[in-house]
């Protein structure tokens, strides 16, 4: 319990006394997860509107991969990533190993499938009927998608925040593919593991309070978000 009130007590420290390297590694933190969640939204909801409400030859395959792909380990992502940014590798000509930019492409790695999975779900339990509905009042495909994102927004929010909180606690992968370079890929995450190994556990607890609390106020203004517009 006294390692624990230090750490909480080193990392008000750490804050109020303007520490660089843990700005810098707060910053880099926000920077690759808020990139990493933000392409995983933009890609990952389309796809699934449209696994959820078309029908085709092999859609359930598709849906057994992207449910499989929600549990992917991040070190298996972390491996993939690293074989396809490796010298030797297809893209081994960009040197994008062991930069933000190989960190970002793990993260939406582990967090697509858990946006596209979710987003298909909501979209599979709307009514049928409702959706008969929309088509005989004569709406356009692009008004019925709009009014069925309205309809589907709570769970999407969801989904989002489900995306954001894996790659927020994502650690093997960026691990594996950012090095944990002090400056430059270094995250909280990475920060805190070298830590335990060194054996500065008040040091990784306040890094813990600080990535917890960056969880708690987006989180919180995502669900703030989500129930304002419940009310309207």
């Amino acid at each position: 319990m006294e390692i624990f009130i230090d750490g909480i007590i080193k990392a008000i420290k750490m804050i109020l006394s303007g520490d660089k390297e843990v700005f810098d590694i707060t910053y880099t933190t926000l920077q690759v997860c808020l990139t990493a969640i933000l392409i995983s939204t933009v890609v990952g909801i389309p796809l699934g509107v449209l696994l959820g409400l078309n029908s085709f030859p092999g859609k359930k395959i598709v849906l057994v991969f992207v449910n499989i792909g929600m549990g992917l380990p991040p070190v298996v992502a972390g491996l993939y990533i690293t074989m396809l940014l490796w010298r030797s590798g297809p893209l081994g000509n960009l040197g994008l190993l062991y930069t933000t930019h190989a960190i970002i492409m793990a993260q939406v790695l582990v967090s697509l499938p858990i946006i596209i999975g979710l987003t298909a779900a909501a979209f599979q339990q709307i009514d049928h009927k409702m959706l008969m509905q929309i088509k005989a009042l004569g709406a356009t495909g692009f008004q019925r998608i709009g009014l069925l994102l309205r309809e589907t927004k709570l769970a999407i929010l969801a989904a989002i925040m489900a995306g954001l909180g894996r790659v927020l606690a994502e650690v093997g992968a960026a691990m594996m593919v950012g090095g944990n370079i002090k400056g430059d890929t270094r995250i909280l995450t990475t920060s805190m593991v070298m830590e335990v190994s060194k054996g500065n556990f008040d040091v990784a607890i306040a890094l813990s309070f600080i990535l917890m609390s960056l969880a708690f106020m987006i989180t919180f203004l995502l669900t703030i978000l989500q129930q304002r517009k419940q009310r309207v």
